[in-house]
């Protein structure tokens, strides 16, 4: 898992615990959430994987809602807003959600000017206090990978964790 997350992010990915992936209900009338595996790595990232096989037309509101959930989960009573986590949401889709042709797609929240279309950055003091120099690195990230989009040719170390994916029984 550890060398499938660091291909995807780009980042030197260590685990250091695997978290309960099923959500406490805070009232009877809550919607529970359960995802297949749920991680936190070194720096303090939850990230959430789910493999779905069964074509949902709601899916991505599926993936928003467990993304919320996990952040609000993370967070004590009384706790400070900055201590948000952040979430990286990996869905490994053996249907075709959406169109397009590609098979590994990233989502994220980022900011632009209306008139200049250029990119909302952090403050001085918020790049000091958070490490991050853009408001979307503090915000949940997303990967839809749609496995059966894969053209069976591996010519990187990403592209065998994704004929892994597709030929694995």
């Amino acid at each position: 898992l550890e060398g499938f997350l660091s291909e995807l992010l780009f980042d030197d990915i260590k685990i250091v615990e695997v978290l309960e992936s099923e959500s406490n209900k805070d009232a009877p009338e809550d919607k529970s959430n359960r995802v297949d595996i749920k991680v936190k790595n070194k720096k303090g990232e939850i990230v959430i994987i789910e493999v779905q096989s069964n074509n949902e037309a709601d899916f991505f509101q599926r993936v928003l809602y467990a993304t919320s959930k996990t952040v609000c989960e993370h967070i004590k009573t009384g706790g400070k807003y900055r201590d948000v986590v952040k979430v990286i949401s990996v869905s490994i889709l053996y249907f075709n959600l959406g169109e397009g042709s590609d098979y590994i797609y990233k989502g994220s929240t980022n900011f632009l000017g209306f008139h200049n279309q250029k990119q909302l950055r952090l403050n001085s003091k918020q790049r000091e206090a958070f490490k991050k120099e853009y408001p979307e690195e503090l915000f949940p990230e997303y990967y839809i990978i749609k496995v059966n989009n894969f053209n069976k040719v591996a010519k990187d170390p990403l592209d065998q964790w994704m004929y892994l994916l597709k030929n694995s029984a």
